[in-house]
């Protein structure tokens, strides 16, 4: 999967910029193991227990419920397992920190493996970090289209 960062934008309402900068560093850490497929590097990332949003759905098989490091990681390579690799895209159009909290917004795409189709749309991402690690993941997508890209 590439990611690429079409705008940036960085912003840190608290008085603290220390946890805003630490908060910046670990997700573009995130971003860049994600990129580079190293799960060893996200299980690092993510801490033991991670409050994991991402709207169940039964007929995407890589998205489900995930708490631990080891389940947050390899939802990357789930991803990679029932999508194109070559065909997987991702744009960062706005990256806000304030504080412990980064939120994410941009565009994904890809092809399902199984059907062929693809899927596209906008996305927003909600990360905490505290203690260096990246305890709360919501990411909020086109659900719909990723779940008629995996129907026969």
């Amino acid at each position: 999967m590439s990611v690429k960062p079409t705008a940036t934008t960085a912003s840190s309402a608290t008085t603290d910029g220390s946890d805003a900068d630490a908060t910046r560093a670990v997700v573009q850490e995130f971003l860049a193991a994600r990129v580079a497929g190293d799960t060893g590097r996200l299980v690092e990332i993510f801490a033991d227990k991670v409050d994991w949003l991402l709207a169940e759905n039964p007929a995407v098989p890589w998205i489900r419920p995930r708490s631990t490091a080891a389940e947050c990681a390899a939802q990357f390579t789930e991803l990679m397992e029932y999508t194109v690799p070559d065909d997987a895209r991702a744009s960062v159009d706005t990256f806000l920190v304030d504080g412990t909290d980064a939120v994410l917004t941009g565009h994904l795409s890809g092809t399902v493996r199984a059907t062929g189709k693809t899927f596209e749309g906008p996305f927003a991402l909600h990360l905490t970090v505290e203690d260096g690690r990246i305890t709360r993941h919501h990411l909020y997508e086109n659900s719909l289209s990723i779940a008629e890209a995996c129907a026969p």
